[in-house]
């Protein structure tokens, strides 16, 4: 055995004294652990280890491409790092996975750290270079110099391609690797507006992912990033990838972001209000999943604030010219699902990328994958997932003066006022010159049409009030809306408001008492109003009935 101790082959394997194959720890090739170790010292630490049986299953396979793009502050990079701790020869990471998930699978001993993994993080490489037309030369020439070092005899100095590089190793000593990219997409969306950049890169992205040769040399990849796959013409630029997305994350949706059960045992651990948590952070469906926004859920879980911490990113920044994009619609639609409205969404169109925007749908399907709206694609609508991004997005707007919105913010403050005073007149007033005046694009002509105009009337209560819920389940039914305070405002009333069509707004108050929705506040602890509306098709009016109601 001591034959072996630190020799040198030319397919780059080395030995311990133990007769152990090792490989050299590298920035690129063969990292270390010490990235995903930060996660593990974490006060909170959610296990995600699950992923890796998938990726197991896929190694050496026809799915072994995979792109999972996901918004910021959704773990991308801890995933990232997660997959080289387990996966690279460069390191010994049995003690971190050895109480997780992914330990229980059969697969988990098989492939722990037996593969020459290239870790590349583009936006790290694009900070470090300080030039995007500089950025593709940078990550080939740094890993091509680490592969060299490892491979000496595979890699000449005339390669100065890294897939070329990846092919001659290969052809030289059968190996193959596994490609990891973090933050895939930077320079599509930092540099959206550099073709030339644009080109070198997918070209590079082409040479390692398309075509027999490097099915030859990958035993997996896995990009991860905030786009999809960027389209040209209408089709995938790598169209061999497996896509998890926002817009559908299949068998990924619980490690896209925390799942219900994974934040009800935070709440528990840390003692905080779950329903308050879901009504700030909970509202993305992936695949039927409710799932959780992780880096606001931590830091509401470490400092007990519920309050958007959203702005903390810089994709904050980069949605206000989208918001502000001139296309026919495309305020309406934002406006609506302010008022805590779905819109539907054709989401086919977009090309993946922050330039390329030809309709309202395109810009809409942009917010979906930068998480500022959700999806669901049973029904093709989007709409906002939670308080924290209403309140952004309210905040957004605002600053951008929206004539619109400014003009309709207005006169619903106005129906506020009106419905905290118990002026069923004007109410009925206002509620229909909005309905007539800015929610003239909705089919009025049943209840859950009015409910709509409803929502969108009382758009000026979101400053005091949680957005509103919808068919609320309560006694022996559903209460068709209801108006929560935010816990700032305790002073202000809690409002159930119940609607009819072609009846009368005495039956709808009639409804809230016989079938006893306001059981559905038996914890809330302050002043409920019971707001009865009706609307007249044969007269086209509204009208009010108000009630005060005591627990």
């Amino acid at each position: 055995m001591a034959d072996f101790i630190g020799r040198e082959y030319m397919s780059g394997r080395t030995f311990t004294a133990a007769g152990e194959e090792r490989a050299d720890m590298g920035t690129f090739v063969n990292p270390g652990n010490s990235a995903f170790q930060v996660a593990l010292n974490s006060e909170i630490y959610v296990d995600k280890t699950g992923l890796l049986s998938y990726t197991n299953k896929v190694i050496d396979t026809t799915n072994a491409l995979i792109c999972n793009s996901r918004p910021r502050r959704f773990g991308k990079s801890i995933t990232a790092n997660m997959l080289t701790a387990y996966y690279s020869m460069g390191c010994d990471s049995a003690a971190m996975f050895e109480e997780r998930e992914i330990s229980a699978h059969d697969s988990f001993r098989q492939h722990l750290n037996q593969y020459h993994v290239i870790r590349i993080d583009v936006q790290w490489c694009l900070t470090s270079v300080k030039s995007a037309d500089k950025t593709v030369f940078y990550i080939e020439k740094n890993v091509i110099g680490e592969l060299r070092e490892l491979f000496p005899e595979a890699v000449s100095e005339e390669i100065i391609s890294l897939p070329d590089t990846l092919a001659a190793i290969h052809k030289r000593t059968g190996q193959k690797f596994i490609i990891i990219i973090d933050e895939w997409d930077a320079l599509i969306r930092d540099e959206a507006e550099n073709a030339e950049v644009q080109e070198e890169y997918i070209t590079l992205l082409r040479g390692l992912f398309k075509g027999a040769n490097s099915t030859e040399f990958i035993h997996l990849a896995y990009l991860t990033g905030i786009l999809p796959i960027k389209k040209i013409r209408t089709q995938s630029a790598l169209n061999d990838f497996d896509e998890f997305t926002m817009l559908d994350a299949k068998i990924f949706a619980s490690y896209i972001g925390f799942t219900e059960e994974e934040v009800k045992n935070l709440c528990e651990r840390y003692g905080r209000d779950f329903e308050e948590t879901k009504r700030w952070y909970d509202g993305y469906l992936l695949a039927k999943e409710h799932v959780y926004n992780p880096k606001a859920v931590l830091s509401c879980m470490m400092w007990g604030e519920f309050r958007s911490y959203w702005s903390m990113t810089g994709t904050f920044e980069s949605i206000r010219p989208l918001i502000n994009m001139d296309f026919d619609g495309l305020r309406a639609a934002v406006i609506t699902m302010l008022a805590s409205e779905s819109v539907r969404v054709k989401t086919t169109s977009y090309q993946n990328d922050m330039v390329t925007f030809r309709n309202k749908d395109d810009v809409l399907t942009a917010l979906i994958h930068l998480g500022y709206f959700s999806y669901d694609s049973a029904r093709g609508t989007a709409f906002i997932p939670n308080e924290e991004i209403r309140c952004e997005l309210a905040e957004a707007i605002e600053e951008n003066k929206w004539n619109e919105l400014t003009a309709l913010q207005m006169k619903s403050e106005e129906l506020l006022d009106a419905t905290l005073e118990m002026d069923c007149e004007t109410v009925a007033d206002i509620v229909e010159e909005i309905h007539m005046g800015y929610a003239s694009n909705i089919q009025y002509n049943n209840e859950n049409s009015l409910s709509s105009v409803l929502s969108i009337a009382y758009l000026g209560a979101m400053k005091y009030y949680f957005k509103p819920i919808r068919e609320l389940p309560a006694g022996r039914g559903f209460a068709d809306l209801v108006f929560l305070p935010r816990k700032e405002y305790p002073e202000l009333p809690a409002l159930l408001v119940e609607l009819k069509w072609n009846k009368s707004a005495d039956a709808a108050i009639g409804q809230i008492k016989n079938r006893k929705y306001t059981a559905a506040l038996e914890q809330y602890t302050g002043e409920i109003l019971l707001v009865g509306i009706n609307y007249s098709k044969k007269k086209t009016a509204h009208q009010c009935i108000i009630e005060k109601y005591s627990i």
